[in-house]
């Protein structure tokens, strides 16, 4: 018998495209369904568990499911084999170099945001001047063409900027937090959970790869 895992997910570990398109289904139930049968499975025979933050990723799965009506028997299925537990926010402790980094890393993506908004706004005045000086566009149709193509560009940009490879909600620490405090392996496909899983030095298991990883503890059982 193998040592005793514990894994905290993310919810991307059941929902991400990625886990749907490995697994070869189309919807997070239909994902959801197979690996919660593949958990139970592991926690009957292997004494696996698996974690989730409540209520925070908690909450934010049920919300996946009922918005694509998921049945009954699944969502049953969540609160069975996946051990809902809030984190201990007022006992884990978190070396001050980690917050340091983080503060570091917010800073520097808060000035690259600001700039990508002054530069989107000087592209902008300058594509407003350009249009407005052809007779064939009236005013409303100036603003609409420089709008429509900028707005798309400068969200995609501002995204990346501040939002890509970082911690940007409550959700995403709740999992590091009770990772930390079980001493758990974080699943997730989300490249933020995982830059700071390996700053504090947790295990990390990409949302796609789980589901195989378990059959291969199943596989081996005598």
């Amino acid at each position: 018998m193998p040592r005793k895992q514990r894994f905290c997910l993310d919810t991307t570990a059941l929902t991400d495209t990625s886990v749907r398109d490995a697994l070869g289904v189309k919807t997070i139930t239909e994902s959801t369904d197979k690996i919660l049968d593949l958990i139970a499975e592991a926690r009957m025979k292997l004494d696996i568990s698996c974690h989730i933050p409540y209520p925070s990723v908690y909450n934010e799965l049920i919300g996946f499911l009922e918005r694509e009506n998921c049945p009954k028997d699944v969502l049953v299925k969540v609160d069975t084999w996946l051990v809902k537990k809030t984190p201990n926010r007022y006992e884990i402790k978190i070396p001050s170099e980690i917050f340091y980094e983080y503060i570091k890393d917010l800073r520097e993506r808060i000035n690259k945001g600001m700039r990508i908004g002054e530069n989107t706004m000087y592209e902008t005045a300058l594509q407003t001047y350009g249009l407005s000086q052809s007779k064939e566009l009236n005013r409303e149709e100036v603003i609409n063409q420089v709008l429509s193509k900028t707005i798309n560009t400068f969200r995609n940009k501002y995204r990346s900027a501040l939002r890509v490879g970082t911690l940007d909600s409550a959700p995403d620490l709740d999992v590091l937090l009770l990772a930390k405090e079980l001493d758990a392996a974080v699943v997730a496909s989300d490249e933020g959970v995982e830059k700071w899983a390996q700053r504090l030095g947790l295990r990390f298991v990409k949302a796609r790869d789980f589901p195989f990883m378990l059959e291969e503890y199943l596989s081996h059982i005598k």
